[in-house]
């Protein structure tokens, strides 16, 4: 188990919120960034929510050169089928993640009331460490992102989330993380019979007003 703990900021929506959202950022990004998001969701009629924003911690990130930056795992290179990609690192961000997932319950959140969500690379991690947990979780929210060692995915997934429900969402300009990446992660969990609500938007890679809304509504069915 990882001795590493992670840093985070944490939002809640009323007082003794049951529900958890742990969100990850994406490459080089902080966790702070994401907390200005929380008074853009319409929640009428949740009930009080517990956001947590953890800071991935720094480390010497391929792509750019060597340099440390905040991130989750590497990235050795882009998004080619016949990339390598750092299976390790995302074992490693999976057991930091966990180790939140367990403060929630011991702090009287249930597993299945703790959704995992993330951008871009954190996307990636909420996908994996989500639908790998031997433990139901309450739901994933994916955005600008897509599964890592997707090859694997069939056979490192595990049953106990095979009904979590799923908001995936991409920019179809989207110049980072490719569209096609994200369209292979959203037929994968298809054909694998996940329960997968697909949304594209005409954007880059971000987030939109729009985008906000419909991440809203779906909160909204999941918990009200």
């Amino acid at each position: 188990m990882s001795r590493l703990k992670l840093d985070y900021n944490e939002v809640d929506t009323g007082s003794d919120p049951k529900i958890s959202i742990i969100w990850m950022h994406g490459l080089g990004d902080h966790g702070s960034s994401f907390v200005p998001l929380v008074q853009y969701f319409d929640l009428a009629g949740c009930p009080p929510i517990r956001f947590i924003f953890p800071h991935a911690p720094e480390r010497a990130v391929s792509v750019n050169m060597g340099f440390e930056m905040r991130a989750w795992f590497d990235i050795y290179g882009g998004f080619d089928a016949s990339d390598k990609e750092d299976a390790e690192g995302v074992e490693e961000a999976q057991r930091l993640i966990t180790q939140l997932i367990n403060q929630e319950k011991e702090r009287g959140v249930p597993s299945e009331k703790i959704i995992l969500a993330g951008f871009s690379q954190g996307c990636a991690m909420a996908l994996h460490t989500a639908l790998c947990s031997p433990e139901k979780m309450g739901g994933v929210i994916g955005l600008s992102g897509y599964i890592p060692l997707i090859k694997q995915f069939p056979e490192a997934r595990n049953p106990a989330n095979q009904d979590t429900p799923i908001f995936l969402g991409h920019g179809t300009h989207d110049e980072v993380v490719p569209f096609s990446r994200a369209e292979s992660a959203r037929d994968l969990l298809q054909k694998l019979n996940y329960n997968v609500e697909w949304h594209e938007y005409s954007i880059t890679h971000t987030l939109s007003m729009e985008e906000l809304n419909d991440i809203s509504a779906w909160l909204r069915r999941l918990l009200a």
